[in-house]
């Protein structure tokens, strides 16, 4: 009976896998590659370079504050510290240095965790006084086996105000043998009274291009073949913090499989649903030409494959970016395609600042819009709508010319839709309004009749710090079209009037006589404006209603009324 139960026990038992108990657990990349030495610690030179200094002039700090973004290695730098201050070489007779041996007992327990004399404690799970208070009693003896008890304490603002209080007096006068490292995230929450008692390094963010070379190493360690825009892509998205970039290049090792194809750029695009720079060039160029269907159509085909709505105004708002700084003579990207670099170039040609700023401004509105929207798609289709039909609007410097000779569009004309372009020709995005209205009449100089009309002029044609200078420091003598007087109590330098009757010519299309002379003048434009809103706001002030308002509320101020002037 015994043995009938114990064979059928034996072949109801599923089978056994067979046990690996050598196998070792899988570590993911930011733990498998954390910095073990000052020289693996990318993009914090001017940090490792002042400890070292530090060290050698053996002018040791006895708290030490460690600030920056997740990821640039606050704690992977305090436990160097602890290495360096704690190591004694291979033959157990060394001092601290800034190049730890990483094999002696000291360097492998840190490393490792499990140094008994460095201890390392979680702000955000050990907030209370009590928990500082523990620190404070153990401080007071000496170190077991190290040269010098250390304590990391990380994200140090969650401490709480009663333990920052408690600790500060330790913090102030430690014992010789102990040194306090502390890592944030939040350092405006770390109370002033700690940070000017800590030796204080801001970690910056790691550029795009050191995080590259960096996955590109640590792909070439894991045997993986990684395309060098693939870990650009990464790089970028990780925003300066390595530890995000390898996480993300982990994710897109997984994703690559077991094929052997690699981690390809189009595979990362995908998997963090980034917009495609060839689709976001193609979507621009739509835009600028004034096609609402073809447009609308690329967005949804993106949305389609996957693409969050927000990545591709993301896109465009960095794209329009790009062009702006190219069109200044910023040096291109070297990581950059060739075809981003020439369609940048070729738009920075054609673009004018005006049509950049408002590309800008009109992505930048639809950006906040999509990411609070109930439906994002939607919203993003309303702002590409949006961008497209301001080409129809025109630019600020044509219609102040040609509202100064009387041949401004009329609001009919101004508020029709673009015309289609003949087939294989795009109108340029900013001039959609010279392509519906006809050419002004007036071909001759402009000649505004007031001095402030004229400043107004200069300030609408894109001349914003020439009509700044005019507004706050001109004082006109006289003004007769074309030639006008400047006082001479404030002097005006050759550069500036050189400036100045090279901008009128242009703007007004015909040459100016400025002349400065040694009399006072009239007030300023900004005076004479500040003068005119004093005067309205007495008024106010001294009418019955006002006064019967303060004589109620003596504490009330008129900040502002209707139709005053702003002081920009």
């Amino acid at each position: 009976m015994t043995t009938a139960m114990s064979d059928s026990f034996d072949l109801g038992e599923p089978p056994q896998p067979a046990k690996t108990p050598d196998a070792p657990a899988y570590r993911v990349l930011a733990r498998k590659y954390r910095p073990q030495t000052f020289s693996e610690l990318i993009g914090q030179n001017a940090m490792v370079q002042t400890l070292g200094n530090a060290i050698k002039r053996d002018r040791l700090a006895h708290a030490f504050l460690m600030t920056g973004v997740r990821g640039v290695g606050k704690t992977s730098t305090a436990r160097l510290i602890a290495k360096a201050l704690n190591c004694i070489g291979p033959d157990g007779d060394g001092g601290p240095t800034i190049d730890p041996c990483g094999v002696c007992e000291p360097c492998r327990a840190i490393a490792e965790g499990r140094h008994i004399d460095v201890i390392e404690m979680d702000a955000a799970s050990h907030t209370g006084v009590d928990d500082v208070r523990e620190i404070i009693d153990a401080s007071r003896y000496s170190a077991v086996t190290a040269r010098f008890k250390i304590y990391i304490i990380d994200e140090v603002h969650m401490l709480s105000k009663n333990a920052f209080n408690a600790l500060l007096k330790t913090l102030e006068e430690p014992p010789p043998h102990v040194k306090f490292l502390f890592a944030t995230t939040e350092v405006n929450k770390v109370p002033v009274t700690v940070l000017s008692r800590c030796q204080r390094f801001d970690l910056r963010r790691i550029s795009a291009e050191q995080l590259s070379k960096h996955f590109a190493w640590v792909s070439e360690q894991e045997g993986v073949v990684a395309d060098s825009e693939a870990l650009m892509l990464i790089a970028r998205a990780a925003e300066g913090s390595a530890r995000d970039g390898l996480s993300i290049l982990d994710q897109a090792i997984a994703h690559a499989g077991l094929e052997g194809g690699g981690v390809t750029a189009d595979a990362v695009r995908q998997m963090l649903g980034l917009s495609d720079r060839g689709a976001v060039r193609d979507l621009l160029t739509l835009i600028l030409a004034g096609d609402g269907a073809g447009a609308l159509a690329s967005m949804r085909r993106q949305y389609d494959y996957g693409v969050d709505p927000l990545s591709v105004l993301r896109s465009l708002l960095e794209t329009v970016h790009g062009i702006t700084l190219t069109k200044v003579g910023t040096p291109a990207d070297a990581a950059q395609p060739m075809e981003e670099r020439a369609a940048r170039e070729e738009w920075a040609a054609s673009l004018g600042y005006p049509a950049l700023h408002r590309l800008w401004q009109l992505f930048l509105k639809g950006h906040d819009e999509v990411a609070k929207a109930a439906l994002p798609i939607e919203a993003a289709e309303m702002a590409l709508l949006r961008a497209i039909y301001a080409s129809t609007l025109p630019d600020p410097g044509e219609l102040a010319r040609q509202i100064a000779s009387g041949a401004a569009p009329s609001v009919a004309s101004t508020a029709a839709p673009p015309p289609t372009p003949p087939s294989g020709e795009a109108p340029p995005w900013n001039a959609g309004s010279a392509a519906k209205a006809p050419e002004p009449v007036a071909t001759g100089p402009i000649l505004p009749p007031t001095f402030e009309a004229l400043v107004d002029l200069l300030d609408e044609s894109g001349g914003l710090a020439i009509a700044a200078r005019l507004r706050h420091g001109a004082r006109i003598v006289s003004y007769a079209p074309p030639e006008f007087v400047l006082s001479g109590s404030r002097p005006v330098s050759a550069d500036t009037l050189a400036e100045l009757n090279t901008l009128l010519k242009s703007v007004t299309r015909t040459a100016w006589k400025v002349s400065i002379v040694d009399a006072p003048g009239a007030p300023t434009l900004r005076e004479a404006q500040d003068a005119a809103d004093a005067a309205v706001r007495q008024a106010i002030l001294e009418s019955p209603i006002m006064k019967a308002a303060v004589a109620a509320f003596p504490d009330a101020q008129l900040e502002s009324w209707p139709g005053q002037r702003s002081n920009a």
